[in-house]
């Protein structure tokens, strides 16, 4: 039976070279000379730093673009509230991937409401969907794709 897998990661080397690429434009810029304006990053979670909050928020439109020009999806980005004090301002910013249940739990229920000949499964961190027909399994496809969802959705392991 003809079956795919729905899933939701982020390709870490590019995540890795978008934050690099964004270090060297802070290096560029001339309106954070001076500053203590930086990046770290740990795994999935980036650490802006900056003076003020002001920095904070360009530091974020620097990443964004490198993250997007690096083909990321930056809907996969959520920042926590900035910390800010007398000396400086910090910011996490969590690069989420892989589905949690409730995530999985929507995309099948999204599946089951349009009727459709297939059958959805939650298996861990991703959702496998099987059907007779291949067309049924693009059509599938083609209604997440449209489908405004909070994660990047990847399809991934389409078997005949």
């Amino acid at each position: 039976m003809p079956s795919f897998d729905i899933v939701s990661e982020l390709n870490m080397h590019e995540v890795d070279n978008a934050v690099d690429q964004a270090k060297r434009e802070l290096g560029t810029r001339f309106d954070f000379k001076g500053t203590k304006c930086a990046f770290e990053q740990d795994k999935n979670v980036v650490t802006l730093i900056g003076d003020a909050d002001f920095h904070l928020r360009q530091l974020q439109d620097i990443l964004e673009n490198k993250l997007i020009k690096r083909g990321i999806d930056i809907v996969c980005m959520d920042a926590a509230d900035p910390e800010i004090n007398l000396a400086e301002a910090r910011q996490k910013v969590t690069l989420r991937e892989g589905l949690n249940s409730d995530q999985a739990k929507k995309l099948v229920k999204m599946i089951k409401d349009k009727k459709m000949k297939v059958q959805a499964s939650i298996q861990g961190e991703k959702v496998r969907v099987t059907g007779k027909k291949r067309d049924d399994l693009q059509e599938v496809i083609a209604m997440l794709r449209g489908a405004d969802f909070e994660m990047p959705l990847q399809f991934d392991n389409f078997r005949d």
